[in-house]
């Protein structure tokens, strides 16, 4: 069973910008759930006395990666430290590691605390859990066909097609199932696509004119015919996406001096596609899919004292 013993361990492969970045980013992604969720207050939760105290647990009902352990407990950590409740001291204890997968009907984690609080940060809490056991679910999916194919040293990568305001807690979630980071924003690698390509005048004039912007960055082109492909590998291009390329297309890489620079396969990629796209010429394989087309995983929460 695959699991991270550490769950702040679990971007230690990831990029820098992630990995600086992301602790600040889950304090800064509950804040925004609860202020959404409870408003002006949990009204609702008022109709329980303020002094009781309960135990719940939470049960996975799907097959699935969990993934989403820290934010779960900023959830309950923010509601304890702004609770007008006596006694708001949550304890969340789990069961799982970060990453593991389980069962359906698994028992994830039991939390014990005013009974106000618990009910407060049930939704926020869960729909984090959902959204990211769903993503780290699904990469992981990826990774395991990557991993059984005839070039098991292919990386899978995610995309910038993310849920709004979820960037980085759904990166991190790829990373925990298996996959690795593409660019995490615009800011930190070029990547160079055909309307860029059209406003510069050509390929080769676009990553003339990156590198002399950012001569440190990595400068990427996205092609979609093998003309191209030959005027980026010209370019001397670090990566070239080949979009929407057919199988035939891509064996004929083989016939070809890449020089230094790395291929990278996109384009409506379904598990025979990454079957049929790993082999020596491919270095990446980049799906949207693994952050955008992903199920919520199936939560319950309820009292059990």
């Amino acid at each position: 069973m695959t699991h991270i013993e550490n769950p702040t361990q679990a971007v230690n492969d990831l990029s820098p910008e992630l990995r600086d970045d992301l602790n600040h980013d889950i304090s800064r992604c509950v804040a925004r759930a609860l202020e959404e969720d409870v408003g002006s207050g949990d009204i609702t939760a008022q109709l329980i006395p303020s002094q009781q105290r309960a135990t719940a647990v939470v049960i996975c009902r799907d097959q699935a990666v969990i993934c989403g352990r820290p934010w779960v407990d900023e959830v309950f950590r923010q509601l304890d430290l702004n609770s007008a409740e006596p006694n708001a001291s949550t304890q969340v204890e789990w069961h799982i590691n970060e990453g593991d997968s389980v069962s359906p009907n698994q028992k994830l984690f039991t939390l014990r605390g005013n009974t106000r609080v618990l009910l407060t940060g049930e939704r926020a809490a869960l729909n984090f859990l959902q959204t990211l056991s769903a993503t780290a679910t699904t990469a992981r999916q990826y990774a395991d066909i990557s991993l059984s194919s005839a070039n098991s040293q292919i990386k899978i990568l995610d995309t910038r097609k993310t849920l709004p305001g979820l960037r980085l807690a759904q990166k991190y979630a790829a990373a925990v199932g298996g996959c690795q980071n593409h660019r995490i924003g615009l800011y930190d690698a070029f990547l160079i696509k055909e309307n860029h390509i059209a406003a510069c005048g050509g390929i080769g004039k676009a990553i003339a004119k990156a590198r002399e912007i950012a001569a440190d960055k990595l400068v990427e082109v996205e092609v979609e015919t093998l003309d191209e492909l030959h005027q980026a590998l010209a370019a001397k291009a670090d990566v070239v996406m080949l979009d929407n390329f057919s199988p035939a297309d891509i064996d004929a890489l083989s016939s070809l001096d890449l020089g230094e620079t790395k291929i990278e396969v996109s384009g409506d990629i379904t598990e025979e596609k990454i079957r049929a796209y790993s082999h020596g010429a491919v270095d990446f394989i980049s799906s949207g899919s693994i952050t955008k087309h992903i199920r919520a995983v199936d939560l319950s929460m309820r009292l059990v004292d």
